[in-house]
């Protein structure tokens, strides 16, 4: 349904909201009719609609409805879920997330997107940022992030889904972006199932709920077990490997994916 990138994404919206651009034929539907498309439709036939206009002085039938096609500029979403355990070298990863939402959050300002920040590790996930466009709430939050422990994936990718259902409740036209930076090791369940296999359950359910997805890959090349290939494949994902982690590298795979998913769905619909 996107059209194009911008300040913000163009959407079409099936709301009564935003800008009335064209009309096509409202097929049954009333409640946002397009008037002046609607006479327009009509004025063809009235020479033969002599029996309505005998009462009316403008014959309109069902048929000549047509209804409001309307676009309006909407925010993007863009959730991080970092893995904070001990299983990877967190001190350098936290650094280039927190230098990544920071430049992201910037850019924001400008664009009207929103920034989050989900982390998981020892048995819960927290989200340590919800979704904002400010970024003085953002440094304050940032400030201070637990880490050490085991590593809840599952939790962390039931949070998210969380979040993001919810955002998408709130402003239904959102388009959101889920970035996971984890090595995609898990080793806390939710429930009964085991940890690995529970996180991939979770994973074709964000996947289902066609919630666009990125994997980067924070494992060390020499011991990578292709878990993060593994999550992202369930994810639907691409993954990325980022092997000299700096926020300057993180900012740009992450704006690159979002720029390339807004094409993807311009040409879709051209």
């Amino acid at each position: 349904m996107r059209r194009n990138a911008g300040r913000r994404s163009r959407t079409r919206s099936e709301r009564k909201r935003g800008r009335y651009i064209q009309a096509r034929p409202a097929m049954g539907k009333t409640d946002d009719l397009a008037f002046d498309a609607t006479l327009r439709a009509a004025a063809p036939f009235q020479s033969e609609r002599h029996e309505q206009r005998q009462r009316v002085a403008f014959a309109i039938r069902p048929s000549d409805f047509m209804q409001k096609v309307r676009v309006r500029r909407t925010a993007n979403l863009v959730l991080f879920l970092v893995d904070a355990s001990w299983s990877m070298a967190v001190a350098e990863r936290m650094a280039a997330t927190k230098g990544a939402i920071l430049s992201l959050l910037t850019d924001a300002y400008q664009r009207r997107d929103r920034v989050g920040l989900v982390v998981f590790q020892k048995d819960r996930a927290t989200l340590v940022l919800p979704p904002t466009h400010s970024v003085m709430l953002a440094q304050r939050a940032l400030a201070d992030i637990p880490i050490g422990g085991k590593t809840p994936l599952s939790a962390g990718l039931q949070l998210s889904y969380d979040v993001i259902k919810r955002e998408k409740i709130l402003h239904p036209d959102i388009f959101p972006l889920l970035i996971v930076l984890t090595d995609g090791a898990a080793n806390v369940s939710l429930r009964q199932m085991p940890p690995l296999e529970e996180s991939h359950f979770l994973a074709d359910l964000v996947a289902k709920e066609h919630i666009h997805s990125v994997v980067i890959n924070m494992e060390h090349a020499a011991f990578d077990q292709g878990l993060a290939q593994a999550l992202a494949d369930h994810l639907q994902a691409p993954c990325y490997t980022i092997t000299e982690l700096k926020a300057e590298n993180l900012y740009m795979a992450v704006r690159q994916e979002m720029d390339q998913v807004k094409s993807t769905f311009h040409e879709e619909k051209r």
